[in-house]
């Protein structure tokens, strides 16, 4: 698959930031102030194409922070909002992206809230950083990454509930 090379997004933290997609297969997020990250999935695993990498099961992916394996641990994606929820084991730290509304996720490292990411689950992601909190590289790259990866955002579940019962309503 030939790769369109997008024009980087500008991160009002940490400059640009390139997110590039190749088919289900690769995920790479990089940029001058941040680590480069990958994210791959073992192309003899089914694609899902609701998903941009393709699959939420972690044995078929592989998650690296500056070269190093992190852990990535995506929650199966149900009913609730807290099940599209992705983990990341990096460094000593614990990153969460879990869904807060209809269209975005928000990004924390140990418990504390660092931003909130927009994505539909492809390279245009959009960032709104916590003024008050002390921003690491890595977060900005591990948050970029799962965006892209998994996108972001999901209906409340009384939502979800009420579609599913219009839905099977004549």
């Amino acid at each position: 698959m030939n790769q369109i090379d997008r024009a980087p997004i500008e991160d009002t933290h940490f400059g640009a930031i390139t997110v590039r997609l190749s088919g289900q297969d690769r995920l790479e997020v990089d940029g001058e102030s941040i680590p480069r990250v990958t994210l791959e999935r073992d192309p003899a695993a089914e694609a899902d194409p609701q998903i941009a990498i393709g699959t939420r099961d972690p044995a078929h992916l592989t998650l690296r922070v500056d070269g190093a394996q992190a852990g990535l641990l995506p929650a199966k994606g149900r009913l609730t909002r807290k099940s599209y929820r992705v983990d990341v084991e990096y460094d000593g730290a614990s990153y969460r992206l879990v869904p807060d509304s209809v269209p975005s996720s928000r990004l924390t490292r140990d418990g504390t809230h660092l931003g909130d990411f927009s994505s539909d689950g492809d390279e245009t992601v959009i960032a709104e950083w916590r003024e008050d909190r002390e921003l690491r590289p890595a977060d900005a790259a591990i948050g970029y990454a799962l965006a892209a990866a998994f996108g972001t955002g999901a209906q409340p579940m009384w939502m979800m509930i009420a579609d599913g019962v219009s839905s099977a309503l004549p």
